[in-house]
């Protein structure tokens, strides 16, 4: 094992002339070693951690991944967005139609009433003196005088003016709406006829409100509001 050590050491040891030129106290300092594998297993760690580290993608690689990536996800964007809109446009122009139609439907409904109204001058003279006697009724009523209030109504539903009003509720209703408020209208008459038969002021008024809103409303729905007077 000595020998060798020697043997060794000699490969690593400075020659003798430069053992000559040195002190006594530099031979008892221990030899300065060369390992010429030194630099060799530097340079294989250097090269081991030049492979373990993976190599990074091309710069232009990426680019053009990232390009084609993010083209391919902008165009399924468009496409998708454009079916969005294409469907939105589609039901938009159904409801567009869908509300011509209404709007002609209307105005055909309404033309075919103002042709019955214009033909129907009796039933309009019978609605015009209906406003008559109910403005007379009110202002009576507003001054707590039923007993004219009573004179103008007649005691009952079975005068003239009402059955002509009802003539012309009956040509002139066509919707349901209408022959609601035409109903209404009656059954609140005979409402405040029996109240003011009765003498019952608070009653007769709140029964007139309804008789003249009812009417009202079937004059505005009917288009009549307007041609006539007193309203």
């Amino acid at each position: 094992m000595a020998t060798v050590f020697l043997t060794t050491a000699n490969t690593f040891l400075p020659s003798p002339l430069s053992l000559s030129a040195s002190s006594s106290s530099s031979l008892l300092t221990p030899p300065t070693l060369r390992c010429p594998h030194k630099h060799n297993a530097k340079r294989q760690l250097a090269l081991c951690k030049a492979v373990s580290v993976s190599t990074p993608l091309s710069p232009n690689f990426t680019k053009r991944s990232l390009s084609i990536s993010f083209i391919t996800s902008f165009t399924f964007f468009l496409a998708g967005k454009g079916c969005s809109d294409a469907s939105a446009a589609i039901l938009e122009a159904d409801e567009d139609d869908e509300l011509m139609e209404k709007v002609k439907r209307d105005r055909k409904k309404r033309l075919e009433k103002q042709g019955v109204i214009s033909s129907s001058n009796k039933e309009t003279e019978y609605l015009q003196d209906l406003v008559y006697k109910l403005s007379k009724i009110g202002l009576a009523i507003d001054n707590n005088d039923l007993s004219t209030a009573g004179l103008v109504l007649g005691g009952s539903t079975d005068t003239d003016w009402v059955k002509n009003a009802n003539k012309a509720f009956n040509k002139l209703s066509s919707s349901p709406e209408e022959k609601t408020q035409v109903d209404t209208f009656n059954s609140s008459l005979a409402n405040l006829i029996s109240s003011v038969t009765r003498n019952d002021v608070e009653s007769s008024k709140l029964a007139f409100v309804w008789t003249a809103s009812s009417f009202e409303k079937w004059t505005t729905l009917t288009g009549l509001i307007g041609q006539l007077k007193g309203l």
